[in-house]
């Protein structure tokens, strides 16, 4: 399926852009040049986040993985352009999953590790999903029992699969089942034109209240990961350590195809502690870590190699990037929710430069290569901050929203821009990162709905959600509550009851706010700003 208008496709081809390689197809051909080569490697801790013992493979053993498992796609009844949704964390049956489903011409919808079974269910039915790749377990959620109940409720979802150790009943355990039909499995690879140009993935960008869903072609995310490969100076064979997971535009787009670009060893992270990365990062002498921008001052003293490039992830809803002197490149990634990243290495001074407007190319600078990226903003209007806007090769053809019953097109009209409804803030010299730190990720302008559901707990007379900056992740959502006369909420049975309500996990605030009243403004609604000044004033009443 193409959703690339032709008229853009043909100037992205022609740029040089765009090619006619698909994803996997970039897989086979470093496996046919290099089969030895140590291709996929399990973080050693596997077992203790999620089912199954630690593998690695080589590029044949993994060529061959996904040639059964594309085989075993079709066979069951999978075509070209079904859907498969996979909410699964970072180990090699998951990359295999993701990579023989793309062989299959099948479209992946990767879904966020923290999605509830109500989360996944709106999504896989808003997309049509015939099929579904789920882990057993994530730490202590059981993902594939979500997923069972998932495919119980959804009429169209014709396949389930597991992945790992403990898959619940009701599950096509993936392991087992190809093993069992070993090399009986044979994929023929389909003959249809402008393989590279045809949808690959729909992942998801959170707007408000609204799951909104972002497709991209194969050569959407080649696109993406050039900008950084060019901007990085990614070495072919180098070893890579991606603690991000395979659902959006930082895990897949920074991490998994870069290393298809390159070739090289992809080690799996979880992320469970920083001290936890460096060391795995040190085992694996690897020459690219990934990590979250604003711990990549601390990562950086932690890492022995000083040839380690680190590539910092920002995302919207971080804090503007630190200034430091680092040890090693440092390449800063900043990222628009799923529609746009900039790939910029860190210079001399160590001082992050404002992302101009117009066009940029990878490396930053070089005006040779062909535009990945263009960027400009709305007018402001009102005293309204403007929001970012962007297009070209690298930036998704659909995002959907639905508007009255009717999925619509999300592109300003007339220009070819796609806008983000990112909130950006201009400087002299372009805009100060991408995204005013907090206001989109965490939905500020939702919060009304999260009250009622907080203000639902026994003995709560009213409740409030707010916002408190973090100087790591950006902001954390917070809960202040009221109680009724002679009740003391307890903040564990509160969290327990959000849990039991099936609660979103963004939803589920870090800490618990006990008061007498909230604080209002003068037209009488909640003083959010008040509250946040509350939670330096009295740590005492924090739980």
């Amino acid at each position: 399926m193409k959703a690339t208008p032709e008229s853009l496709s043909t100037e992205y081809h022609e740029s040089g852009a765009w090619s006619d390689v698909p994803l996997d197809e970039m897989f086979r051909k470093t496996a046919a040049e290099h089969p030895d080569r140590l291709a996929l490697v399990d973080a050693p801790d596997r077992a203790t986040w999620t089912g199954g013992a630690p593998r690695a493979l080589s590029y044949a053993e993994a060529d061959r993985e996904i040639d059964r498992l594309a085989a075993f796609y079709t066979t069951v009844g999978l075509s070209s352009d079904h859907v498969v949704g996979v909410q699964a964390p970072n180990t090699v049956d998951t990359v295999i999953a993701i990579l023989a489903a793309l062989r299959a011409d099948l479209i992946i919808s990767p879904l966020p590790l923290h999605w509830r079974q109500k989360n996944v269910l709106e999504a896989l039915n808003s997309i049509g999903a015939k099929g579904f790749v789920a882990a057993d377990r994530v730490e202590t959620r059981e993902v594939g029992v979500a997923a069972r109940d998932v495919a119980a409720d959804l009429f169209s979802l014709r396949f389930v699969f597991g992945l790992g150790k403990d898959v619940p009943d009701g599950l096509i355990e993936l392991g087992p089942m190809l093993a069992e039909m070993g090399d009986d499995l044979k994929f023929t690879p389909s003959e249809r034109p402008d393989p590279a140009d045809h949808t690959a993935t729909i992942c998801w960008s959170r707007s408000g209240e609204e799951n909104v869903q972002v497709t991209r072609c194969h050569n959407h995310w080649v696109s993406v990961a050039h900008m950084i490969v060019q901007e990085a100076h990614v070495r072919d064979a180098s070893v890579m350590v991606l603690p991000y997971s395979l659902s959006g535009l930082t895990g897949l787009g920074g991490g998994l195809v870069p290393w298809l670009l390159t070739g090289g060893t992809l080690h799996l992270h979880h992320p469970t502690s920083l001290a936890n990365l460096a060391a795995h990062a040190n085992e694996v002498q690897a020459d690219i870590v990934m990590t979250p921008g604003p711990l990549a001052q601390t990562l950086d003293r932690k890492l022995e190699n000083t040839k380690t490039t680190l590539l910092a992830a920002w995302n919207i809803a971080a804090p503007h990037p630190t200034t430091f002197v680092a040890r090693r490149r440092l390449i800063d990634l900043h990222i628009a929710d799923e529609f746009a990243l900039v790939a910029k290495a860190r210079g001399p001074s160590a001082k992050m430069k404002a992302t101009a407007l117009g066009k940029h190319s990878g490396p930053i600078g070089c005006e040779s290569g062909p535009a990945l990226l263009e960027i400009a903003v709305t007018d402001e209007v009102d005293t309204q901050a403007p929001t970012l806007l962007v297009k070209g090769p690298m930036v998704p053809d659909v995002g959907w929203r639905t508007i009255n019953g009717d999925q619509r097109r999300v592109r300003w009209e007339g220009t070819g821009f796609l806008n983000t409804n990112i909130k950006v803030e201009l400087t002299d010299g372009g805009i100060a990162g991408f995204g005013i730190p907090g206001h989109y990720a965490l939905g500020t302008g939702n919060l009304e709905t999260v009250d009622v559901v907080y203000a639902g707990y026994p003995g709560v007379k009213e409740a409030a959600a707010f916002i408190v900056e973090d100087p790591l992740l950006g902001a954390r959502m917070y809960a202040a509550l009221v109680p009724e006369a002679g009740n003391v909420p307890d903040a564990g049975a509160f969290f327990a009851y959000l849990d039991a309500e099936g609660v979103d996990l963004a939803k589920i605030p870090h800490r618990v706010l006990i008061l007498q009243s909230l604080p209002r403004n003068e037209d009488g609604t909640i003083s959010r700003e008040r509250l946040t000044m509350r939670t330096q004033r009295l740590p005492a009443a924090v739980a």
